[in-house]
């Protein structure tokens, strides 16, 4: 028996006692998933429980809004939210709207028009919402820019959007990069594990507008990658398993 055809017997042995491990351990795991779990209603209502309250509306850059004027229509007027985040009317300059409610925006309206109208009664109507947008990278199928009207897409609709997570992807471990006051990045983690398990539907957070959604790899790929780059490229040609048949 030459050598190359006793290093494959080896290598056979050890690939199917890994083999062997490995549907051992994916049994173990299918057995246990989702066993906890409050079973699916057989009959959906057409028509979900509504929410007691929900947030109030936050206004976004882009949205249309319109001001109008109750004792003084000749001042009505619609406006657009600027991409810094300010408004500007006919009686105020500048007035911050970006992450405001409407009835923020309001009252900052009417403090600026009592330089000008005695007794300025208004209301802010938001006459069209601009589409918020995120963005997914890393190890999924179709990473990119995804865009919705709505409300916010939560992280597990995310990744559905980006085609799915790939085999090297480390759920558990997701980056949500996101600008919080002042524009400020900041660095929030997320485990999308838990959310696919039903383990803690709440790990399925809501994103916010213009998120960045990182899916890193496993220590494995890592490690794999790691191998292809550094030491795979410098072996030579004719290393590994071969043989001939004469």
């Amino acid at each position: 028996m030459t050598t190359a055809i006793r290093s494959f017997c080896i290598f056979s042995r050890m690939f199917s006692r890994c083999s062997m491990l490995a549907l051992a351990l994916i049994s173990t795991g299918c057995a246990n998933i989702n066993d906890n779990l409050q079973a699916a209603p057989q009959n959906v209502s057409p028509q979900t429980e509504l929410a007691a309250e929900l947030p109030p509306y936050r206004v976004q850059i882009g949205d249309v809004l319109e001001v109008k004027m109750l004792l003084n229509p000749e001042f009505d007027q619609e406006i657009i939210v600027r991409p810094d985040g300010m408004i500007s009317t006919v009686l105020a300059q500048n007035v911050p709207a970006y992450g405001k409610t409407p009835l923020d925006i309001e009252q900052s309206l009417r403090d600026a028009y009592r330089k000008q109208l005695s007794n300025p009664q208004l209301s802010i109507i938001v006459k069209s919402f601009t589409p918020t947008r995120v963005y997914v990278m890393g190890e999924v199928n179709s990473p990119g820019e995804f865009v919705s009207v709505g409300p916010n897409l939560t992280l597990m609709q995310a990744l559905a959007r980006a085609g799915g997570v790939k085999l090297t992807a480390d759920t558990a471990h997701v980056t949500i990069l996101r600008r919080g006051a002042a524009d400020q990045p900041q660095a929030l983690r997320a485990n999308a594990d838990e959310a696919m398990s039903g383990v803690n539907p709440a790990a399925d957070v809501r994103l916010a507008a213009y998120d960045v959604v990182y899916v890193p790899r496993t220590g494995v790929a890592e490690l794999n990658k790691g191998f292809n780059q550094y030491i795979q490229q410098f072996l030579p040609p004719t290393f590994g398993l071969s043989y001939s048949l004469n």
